[in-house]
């Protein structure tokens, strides 16, 4: 459970309307819920406003839900592919058509938006697929809105459940009196609750384990600068924030014992894209002597891929590197080159902790068991 700060400033956004609120916490404690169904709306948190603001977006139809994606209000592939789910029921409630194959016909299309708001996490595909193959089953006369939130509802609790699973499998990786080292966010809000990575770390404190907590900035967007190192405080687990820069010198300085990380798509040869900067401290960690892991569900396992090298890596617009909070923090006119995740060839991990257990090379027959465990 997760005590909440108090004082804390809350605010309501709904088309452009925002009411805001402080609310005095006391003894209370609570789980983060990044992504909530209320009265017929998605409700997201916006994570672009954290660690100041809580900001909670409530959406009524799909297309909101591709601007919270695609502009990173909700973000970390777990989590967007939960806001798939839902953003594909609230597409199906506006669909008013005069036949089931007209129905279909305009979902799909629906699912193509979604899927292409971001396209390098695998689990947005993922989700809008399953979603389809739902609504493709349902019988003749059935509410299929009311079959697809069902499902919706269904992926969302799937991924806590995954997730605290994949704690468990993972806790004892983390090395007692060592220090763990994680990049980006990988908590509950990249996910639907309790987090991959931040989960593993966290299951493993909650096991009684004890060890120190560092975590990178994580440039351009400072997903762990904002975001890890405020879930890390709601959970009560010290933790250091480093430059993404400093991350080799503490490891040569003996000052980390092991790397954990999330992913957002997972090739069948174990290739692994995250957030950009990941292949480098897969590299150091290598120099260095010391394993790196990968915790992600077996959803962002995508055995179509043989390798990373046919992993669609996003660009992200110049202007996040160039300004920041809207400011200019480079010269006027200067170009920049923004890919917003890089590849890890699987030769520098060491184990890609799942719901299935902790999968070891190779990794063509470890992952494919793993998704095999998945599907029953």
């Amino acid at each position: 459970m997760i005590p909440m700060p108090s004082g804390l400033t809350l605010i309501l956004s709904h088309r452009g309307r925002e009411t805001r609120f402080t609310c005095e916490v006391r003894g209370a404690l609570t789980e983060i819920q990044p992504i909530q169904w209320v009265n017929g709306k998605l409700r997201l948190l916006d994570q672009t406003r954290l660690p100041q603001e809580q900001v909670t977006l409530d959406i009524d139809h799909y297309p909101e839900a591709v601007a919270a994606i695609r502009d990173m209000r909700v973000r970390g592939a777990p989590a967007i592919g939960v806001t798939a789910g839902y953003a594909m029921a609230l597409a199906a409630r506006d669909i008013h058509a005069a036949s089931r194959p007209q129905f279909l016909s305009q979902l799909r299309q629906a699912g193509e938006v979604i899927a292409a708001a971001r396209p390098t996490a695998v689990n947005l595909a993922w989700a809008v697929r399953r979603m389809l193959q739902v609504a493709q089953l349902a019988l003749e006369g059935e509410d299929i809105y009311a079959r697809l939130l069902g499902e919706a509802q269904r992926i969302h609790q799937e991924d806590i459940a995954i997730n605290r699973r994949m704690g468990a499998a993972g806790q004892d990786l983390i090395p007692d009196g060592g220090g763990v080292l994680t990049h980006c966010n990988t908590g509950a809000l990249a996910t639907a609750g309790y987090g991959t990575a931040l989960g593993v770390i966290r299951a493993s404190w909650e096991a009684g384990h004890r060890f120190r907590v560092f975590n990178t900035e994580t440039r351009p967007w400072l997903q762990g600068a904002r975001l890890t190192s405020w879930e890390f405080q709601q959970l009560g687990i010290p933790a250091t924030l480093l430059a993404d820069s400093a991350a080799g010198m503490l490891m040569r300085q003996g000052q980390i014992s092991c790397v954990i990380t999330g992913a957002d798509r997972i090739a069948a040869n174990g290739d692994t894209a995250n957030k950009i900067g990941t292949y480098a401290l897969a590299v150091l960690a290598k120099e260095n002597g010391l394993p790196f892991y990968i915790a992600a569900p077996t959803s962002t396992i995508d055995l179509s891929l043989a390798s990373g090298d046919a992993i669609q890596i996003e660009q992200r617009p110049e202007q996040e590197m160039t300004h920041f909070q809207g400011k200019p923090v480079a010269p006027a006119g200067v170009h920049a080159i923004n890919p917003a995740f890089d590849v890890t060839p699987h030769r520098y991990i060491s184990g890609i902790v799942t719901e299935a257990g902790v999968a070891r090379p190779p990794y063509l027959e470890s992952l494919k068991l793993a998704v095999e465990d998945r599907r029953g």
